[in-house]
């Protein structure tokens, strides 16, 4: 009995560890004048919850890959805003300030995003 124990423990943590659980959580800066994107590559849909953790408000687009934009959202400082992001589109938050900015994302759906910045 004391054998069968550890195996269910590493069975089990195997188990888990193979599950696709599709979520990311990350704390982004952004520096003053410059741009966050997220997605800008082929990928599935996506579900973004922004918070805007410094004092300043930031401005966030959706880009489709194919060109364009479009549902612009103003987020004011110290709020949060859920946003559902089609296939092939990527998800551009600018900061037009002055000051480095700071901002909590979690992504859940497609992860598989590239992420970079633009001045």
């Amino acid at each position: 009995m004391r054998i069968l124990y550890p195996f269910l423990f590493i069975l089990a943590f195997n188990l888990m560890s193979c599950l696709p659980f599709k979520s990311l959580n990350s704390t982004t800066f952004i520096k003053a004048n410059d741009v966050f994107i997220l997605g800008n590559n082929v990928h599935g849909k996506f579900y973004i919850n922004v918070t805007n953790t410094s004092n300043v408000e930031l401005q966030i687009w959706q880009y489709p890959i194919d060109g364009g934009r479009h549902s612009p959202i103003n987020l004011k400082p110290s709020s949060s805003v859920k946003v559902n992001v089609d296939k092939n589109t990527s998800l551009r938050i600018e900061n037009n300030n002055n000051q480095e900015v700071s901002l909590k994302l979690k992504v859940k759906g497609d992860t598989g995003l590239s992420m970079g910045y633009k001045n």
